[in-house]
């Protein structure tokens, strides 16, 4: 028979006798496990189990944040590239030589002279020209010149259109 003591002097609070041992202030109230007969049921958590879902989920909202940011990276990448093309046409139209004013808005074709073995910047693309292309004309691409004085590769749609 076991005498319950109060160390603690509480209301609510006794010491507890487990497997021989004193446990000092054992509060019923805020203890995770039943205490008494008539305590509510509670199941044991398998603390291997519990890590194994929180280590999932984890793993599941970083993959998504994850794969998030190298979408945004993805994008930027692309962007560096186009920018990194823009550059290097530009570079290349302000090498090329032509003998008129470019207007900003306005495509233009690069080409390479091969008669004069030199990139030329002209007004005319391969079917711009009534009687055909000059044949000694190499095309590059088709450019737009922008307002912030680089140029730009444009595609054309199978009309010759931009």
């Amino acid at each position: 028979m076991t005498s319950k003591s109060n160390s603690a002097k509480g209301r609510t609070s006794f010491d507890a006798n487990v497997a021989g041992e004193l446990i000092p202030f054992f509060n019923r109230n805020v203890s995770e496990y039943p205490t008494e007969a008539g305590a509510p049921k509670f199941e044991l958590i398998d603390v291997k189990q519990q890590k194994d879902i929180m280590i999932n989920v984890a793993r599941q909202h970083a993959e998504q944040e994850y794969n998030r940011i190298m979408d945004l990276v993805a994008v930027l990448q692309r962007q560096a590239q186009d920018i990194r093309r823009r550059l290097d046409i530009t570079d290349m139209v302000h090498g090329a030589k032509y003998s008129f004013k470019p207007v900003h808005g306005h495509t233009y074709w690069l080409a390479h002279d091969t008669m004069k073995q030199q990139v030329i910047l002209a007004m005319h693309g391969p079917n711009d020209w009534t009687v055909g292309a000059p044949s000694w004309y190499e095309y590059i691409a088709k450019v737009k010149f922008l307002g912030d004085y680089t140029w730009q590769e444009v595609e054309e749609d199978n009309n010759g259109t931009v």
